[in-house]
């Protein structure tokens, strides 16, 4: 199946597909203004609406691919090379990269006509331990993060994150971790970078143990993707 999905500007969604590896395979500009791009097995189609606003946008769909973590890197150095940063908040904007819990490992991706790429990988076990979390605060953090990279609610996200670190007595350090990297997402996505900086600042300073840090790898990557968005 194909996604035809609407944006404000043909220019601008292929100038954006264009950064990331994508080949312009059809364009036509009578009797409606259209365009397709391919990049290997995935294809997107695009037609222009008038008074589209891409920020009042619900149009998405999800692809499913064989390596996300290299398109992932893929996709941030072609917007790097583009814009000269890779965004993370408004439009277009390339969101983190995670395993989720309902068994796949995905990145949201929102492109210039406000339309929200879903890109995921089936994982290859859908019950981990690290999947399902047992403590108090490990599920605060799953939800936290289910309404920060897949329902894009930053605020509700905030809240729940809030209210597990105000009261952590089962948090251990890793968990903790993930819990101020998450915040400090939260906070970023909602304009307020002195908060998103003072989280990654704290999360920083907790003291990981090796296995602690292996376990880690997408949260520290993470965190190292909000430096330099807040640099």
């Amino acid at each position: 199946m194909i996604p035809l999905l609407p944006c404000r500007s043909i220019d601008d969604q292929l100038a954006f597909y264009d950064a990331l590896g994508f080949e312009v395979t059809y364009r036509q500009t009578a009797p409606n203004v259209y365009a397709a791009v391919q990049r290997g097995a995935i294809e997107l189609h695009f037609f222009v609406m008038k008074g589209y606003e891409p920020a009042d946008s619900y149009s998405t769909c999800y692809v499913m691919v064989s390596d996300v973590d290299r398109l992932y890197a893929d996709f941030r150095a072609g917007l790097k090379a583009w814009l000269g940063r890779v965004p993370t908040r408004g439009v277009p904007r390339l969101g983190a990269l995670g395993d989720m819990s309902y068994g796949v490992r995905q990145f949201l991706m929102t492109d210039p006509g406000g339309n929200i790429i879903r890109v995921g990988q089936p994982l290859e076990s859908r019950a981990g331990p690290e999947l399902q979390p047992k403590s108090r605060f490990g599920k605060a953090i799953a939800a936290a993060s289910l309404l920060l990279h897949s329902k894009l609610d930053p605020e509700m996200a905030a809240r729940v994150v809030d209210a597990a670190l105000a009261d952590v007595p089962d948090a251990s350090g890793a968990l903790l971790l993930r819990g101020l990297v998450l915040r400090a997402e939260a906070a970023h996505a909602m304009g307020d970078d002195v908060l998103a900086t003072e989280l990654v600042q704290r999360a920083a300073a907790i003291s990981l143990g090796a296995d602690e840090r292996a376990s880690l790898t997408d949260d520290l990557a993470r965190a190292d993707e909000l430096r330099a968005a807040l640099a």
